[in-house]
């Protein structure tokens, strides 16, 4: 088996993996990332069938028969349905190498995960890609991958400060000399917002909404503090009271509103990590700032917000929705050097003679 792994590795392509609640990103090595899609996959319930996977199986969302459903394979950043991972996963491997692959591609694998998630968590994960096709698995925590993606020193004697808002999860680090110092993994974010935006609308205007319309909503008019200049937007809906099609007009104010007690949460537990660090390091972070990666990190406000709240400066990284891909990248381009930054790797060794 060692063997026959060994030379399938000569024609598979090393792969990154952001493997997310809301949407799994795919980095290949010397191409950069090469699949964005939604982490989804639409089920015929009475055959047990596969039918979409990511983009396709979106497009289904509210739009299927009873008997097949979507999936979502993750939650809260961990394996919630361990086959269907495995079935999305295999998917996207065998997109990324192409028609031209005549053979089973055995690819090395690094995974952003949860930080804080337990060993069987992560040996879901590890099973997951292996039986997708990844031939050695190496798991790196999400916060340190983003830190890695944004560029940080993460390797220095330096305070970094990385605050991830993803869909699942919110992930806050301090880390130095590649290892956490301090941080905490919260399920409240961006999957969180969306509920928040649900509820607001059956509240305030008895509207039934879909998540889909939520994450639309939060990313048209979605603040955390008070703009100058008024957003709004059309809620579209299913009256609760008729059962008829209704459409209300939502302003920046109300989704602030909405999602205020999720965001304080969220500020509450970068303030509590702040409080935590070391002098020394808070020192740096003082001087260097926190850095916001993650789709969250795009709501309007959440800087100046974080800034209010802790006194220090906040940054947001550079294409902050693909920064743990890009530091799975990293790791890929040069694992040697990268190897302590590892939460666990699975080898496959070669027998001995």
């Amino acid at each position: 088996m060692y063997l026959l792994n060994k030379f399938f590795g000569h024609f598979a392509k090393d792969i990154g993996v952001d493997l997310g609640t809301v949407n799994t990103l795919i980095y290949v090595k010397d191409r950069g990332i090469v699949v964005n899609e939604p982490s989804l996959v639409a089920v015929n319930k009475k055959t047990g069938q596969v039918l979409a996977i990511g983009r396709e199986a979106k497009k289904m969302l509210g739009r299927t028969p009873n008997h097949i459903i979507a999936i979502k394979p993750l939650a809260n950043g961990v394996i919630s349905d361990f086959e269907v991972t495995e079935q999305m996963l295999k998917h996207f491997f065998q997109k990324v190498h192409g028609e031209s692959f005549y053979m089973v591609p055995r690819p090395r694998v690094v995974i952003g995960i949860p930080s804080g998630v337990t060993e069987v968590e992560k040996r879901a994960v590890e099973e997951a890609a292996r039986n997708a096709g990844a031939r050695e698995v190496m798991l790196v925590e999400e916060p340190v991958a983003a830190a890695l993606g944004a560029r940080l020193p993460v390797q220095e004697a330096l305070g970094n400060m990385i605050v991830d808002i993803g869909g699942g999860t919110t992930e806050v680090a301090v880390i130095s000399l590649g290892g956490l110092v301090a941080g905490r993994s919260l399920r409240v974010a961006g999957e969180k917002l969306n509920e928040d935006i649900i509820q607001m609308a059956r509240d305030d205007h008895s509207l039934l909404l879909g998540p889909r319309s939520a994450e639309e909503i939060k990313i048209a008019v979605g603040s955390v503090v008070d703009l100058s200049e008024k957003l709004e937007t059309v809620m579209r809906g299913r009256d609760l009271i008729t059962g008829l099609p209704k459409e209300v007009i939502v302003t920046s104010k109300d989704v602030k509103k909405a999602i205020s007690k999720s965001v304080k949460t969220i500020v509450d537990m970068v303030r509590e990590i702040v409080e935590k660090t070391p002098p020394e390091l808070l020192g740096d972070i003082m001087k260097r700032g926190i850095v916001l990666a993650g789709g969250g990190s795009l709501l309007r406000g959440i800087d100046e917000l974080i800034n209010k709240e802790t006194g220090i400066v906040v940054k947001v990284a550079d294409d902050p929705l693909t920064a743990v891909a890009r530091g799975t990248g990293i790791i890929l381009e040069d694992t040697e050097k990268y190897k302590e930054l590892l939460a666990s790797r699975d080898y496959v060794t070669a027998p001995k003679d």
